[in-house]
């Protein structure tokens, strides 16, 4: 499985991760670590609810694929804002030079002028 599908609650809990919480569900964990991951969703009122969400999904067989289709579809939400992002900053450095220019210019023309009124 591909190490990335794995940190969906990465950021969010240190004590837990994603495998671990699929095992749990799929009933596959001992019992100090199923007594470590029911302290955890304890402590952990978003878990908690990651957790009941999980459990609500009648077909445990494919909740692999919907964890794979969220982070999937995260992925794509991710990816379509920081093109955006990056979209947005081009096209304001052309407008940011062009400010410095102009002031260069008018500070440059302004200087010329007050030259010339002086040599009169």
């Amino acid at each position: 499985m591909n190490k990335d599908l794995l940190n969906i609650l990465a950021n969010s809990n240190k004590d837990i991760d994603n495998q671990q919480l699929m095992d749990y569900l799929s009933g596959k964990l001992t019992g100090e670590e199923l007594h470590e991951v029911e302290r955890a969703l304890a402590e952990s009122e978003f878990l908690d609810d990651a957790v009941e969400g999980l459990q609500q999904i009648g077909n445990k067989k494919n909740m692999q694929a919907y964890v794979d289709e969220l982070n999937a579809a995260m992925q794509k939400t991710l990816e379509k804002k920081k093109q955006r992002r990056l979209k947005r900053r081009l096209k304001e450095d052309p407008w940011g030079l062009l400010a410095v220019i102009l002031v260069i210019a008018l500070c440059i023309l302004g200087y010329i002028v007050v030259r010339k009124l002086q040599q009169k």
